[in-house]
């Protein structure tokens, strides 16, 4: 139930990634993620998935079911990069050229060109 900032056409809900973490993980993994803003970055919620408008975190929208916690976990939520289709759904843009869940964006650039 995240709304992300509208630009021009384009509005609708984030789509997040959950993991479960214990609370030590979760900690470190907030140090870490938080010092890479242009990717995922901090995560965006960890605790109670209805805060976020998720009902029921084993039957997830987008993307296989988690599976089951384990004593002391919590659930860890970063923005996704499934929420472009998202937005096109939600701004009913005739065509998008995007990724799907659980697979990133082909493209013909070589990820080892240094230009």
């Amino acid at each position: 139930s995240i709304d992300c900032e509208p630009a021009g056409q384009f509005s609708g809900k984030l789509v997040v990634s959950m993991r479960p973490l214990n609370a030590k993980d979760a900690i470190r993994s907030i140090q870490i993620s938080s010092r890479f803003p242009a990717v995922h970055g901090a995560p965006v919620h960890l605790g109670d998935p209805t805060e976020i408008g998720i009902n029921n975190i084993m039957k997830p929208e987008y993307g296989d079911a988690p599976r089951a916690f384990k004593n002391n976990e919590m659930p860890v939520f970063w923005a996704c990069g499934v929420t472009p289709q998202n937005i096109a759904l939600s701004s009913k843009i005739d065509f998008m050229i995007t990724h799907s869940p659980g697979h990133m964006f082909v493209t013909d650039l070589n990820s080892n060109n240094k230009k």
